[in-house]
């Protein structure tokens, strides 16, 4: 290619980006940290990174699986329901108490649809004790049994139609994304802070040292200044807007160490009692679900679900009911 050629090349306008992606990017131009925004040509550096998030987002949502029905038939059918909640007044009460199914009913585009979808978070748990369990003829009560419940249930993004439901959770992993590269920032400001406490705290003990004619304490805390003074200088670095950028495109080129799913199976019976491959238990069956990891590395089921709009107006209505005798009690 002749000079001029590459000339041209390089000097012809590039094409406009994705719809999808340049929304994207204003979004994360608008919720990133005040000091990244003040760096120049932003947009241009995180283009690409955002690209790549944007897709990671999308193939993260597409790979929830659902949606499951959740009501109180599916509790008796579906072991992954019925691990789900203790009983099936626990999905009432899961309803009645959201917040984001409260405000979804209150919008008229609830009225369109006998059943809606939302997003179902709920925290594992599992704990250790001794129980009941036939061994042969024999009934034993002191035998150690790992028992699975769930806590926590949320919903979260309710829609009528799926597609949407996954569209906004999409945009939600995008923010959480900003979010945790946002605390990370803010992480460095403290860092910062810290450093300078402790220089200024370094400096006065040097002066103390130096009225009393210590050499090493004098020669010690020198020490820990320059230490300090370099860690502080560091710190300056990374918090200069044009780093911040590079390392903010790094992160969004690799989001996969703050949000993940990762796949769970475990055997189960009806009592929630955690079963190995091979006990030749018939009651036990396997469950599958997925579990999503943020940025406050707490991990959470996650799974789309189907549930009646019916119901959960009655949920709802029912847990107001329950509230207003409370007040007037």
């Amino acid at each position: 290619m002749s000079l001029l050629a590459t000339l041209a090349e390089l000097l012809k306008p590039q094409a406009p980006p994705d719809p999808a992606v340049a929304a994207a990017l204003e979004r994360v131009v608008g919720m990133v940290d005040p000091l990244v925004r003040a760096a120049p040509r932003l947009e241009k550096h995180l283009l690409g990174a955002v690209d790549h998030a944007l897709g990671y987002c999308q193939g993260l949502v597409a790979a929830l699986p659902g949606p499951i029905e959740i009501n109180r038939h599916s509790f008796a059918s579906d072991m992954l329901v019925h691990a789900l909640f203790a009983t099936p007044a626990d999905i009432d009460e899961m309803l009645g108490r959201s917040q984001a199914v409260r405000d979804f009913l209150e919008r008229s585009e609830s009225w369109a649809c006998d059943s809606f979808c939302a997003l179902l978070a709920a925290r594992r748990q599992q704990k250790r004790q001794f129980g009941m369990a036939q061994q042969g003829n024999i009934i034993r009560a002191d035998v150690p049994q790992e028992i699975l419940y769930f806590s926590d249930q949320t919903l979260i993004e309710p829609s009528c139609d799926p597609a949407m439901t996954r569209q906004r959770l999409q945009a939600r992993a995008l923010e959480s994304l900003l979010q945790s590269f946002n605390a990370h920032v803010e992480a460095l400001r403290h860092e910062r802070q810290a450093l300078r406490a402790d220089l200024s705290v370094e400096q006065a003990q040097l002066a103390q040292r130096q009225q009393r004619h210590d050499p090493d304490g004098e020669a010690e805390h020198s020490r820990h200044l320059i230490e300090l003074d370099m860690r502080l200088r560091a710190n300056g670095e990374s918090l200069m807007p044009e780093n911040l950028v590079e390392l903010l495109a790094d992160f969004l080129r690799h989001p996969e160490s703050a949000l993940s799913l990762t796949p769970v199976s475990i055997r189960i019976d009806r009592l929630g009692i955690v079963h190995q491959a091979g006990d030749g238990d018939d009651d036990a069956e396997l469950i599958r679900f997925p579990e999503l990891s943020s940025r406050d590395r707490r991990q959470h089921v996650a799974t789309l679900v189907r549930i009646s709009r019916a119901e959960a107006r009655a949920a709802v209505e029912q847990a107001r009911d329950r509230q207003q005798r409370y007040i007037l009690i």
